[in-house]
C-alpha cells in the first residue's frame, strides 16, 4: 500500500513550499492530487520522487520548460539521453556566460568602488558614473 501525504507533509519532505507545489500543480508539472472526503490534497510516494526530481532540476538552475522536457524524458525512460545531454551542455553554456557577465560586472563595480574618494554626494564619483550626461540645446 502506498503511503499518503497531505501538502504539508509533502512540503516538508521535499522541503518545498506549499505554494510552490501548488503552483507546479498548476503549470502541470505536478499532476492534480486526489482530495480526501474533507477536500485535502493527497499525494503518493510517486509525487515525492517527481516533486524532487523537479526541486533538484530547479536548483541547478533548468528553467521551466527545460524541466518539464526532462520529466517528459525520464517518463520514456528506453530513449536515448542524448537530448539529456545536448539540454545539460546547452544549459551549462549559459551558465558559463552569466558567469563572464558577473565576472565583467564585479569588475566594474570594483572600478567604481576605487575612484570613490567618499565626501559630498555631489561630489561622489560612482553617482557621475551612473548619471547620464547633460545634453546642451
Amino acid at each position: 500500500m502506498s503511503h499518503t501525504f497531505t501538502i504539508g507533509q509533502l512540503s516538508e519532505a521535499t522541503q518545498t513550499p506549499a505554494a510552490t507545489i501548488r503552483y507546479y500543480e498548476k503549470i502541470g508539472l505536478l499532476e492534480s492530487p486526489s482530495r480526501s472526503g474533507s477536500n485535502y490534497r493527497l499525494y503518493g510516494s510517486e509525487d515525492v520522487a517527481r516533486l524532487t526530481f523537479v526541486r533538484r532540476a530547479r536548483e541547478i538552475g533548468f528553467t521551466i520548460d527545460q524541466v518539464r522536457s526532462l520529466l517528459a524524458f525520464s517518463d520514456q525512460g528506453d530513449g536515448d539521453c542524448c537530448a539529456v545531454t545536448a539540454m545539460t551542455e546547452r544549459h551549462l553554456a549559459e551558465v558559463e556566460q552569466k558567469i563572464r557577465d558577473l565576472n565583467l560586472l564585479k569588475e566594474h563595480l570594483s572600478r567604481l568602488l576605487a575612484s570613490c574618494r567618499g565626501g559630498r554626494f555631489a561630489d561622489c564619483r560612482i553617482i557621475d558614473a551612473l548619471t547620464p550626461p547633460h545634453e546642451v540645446s
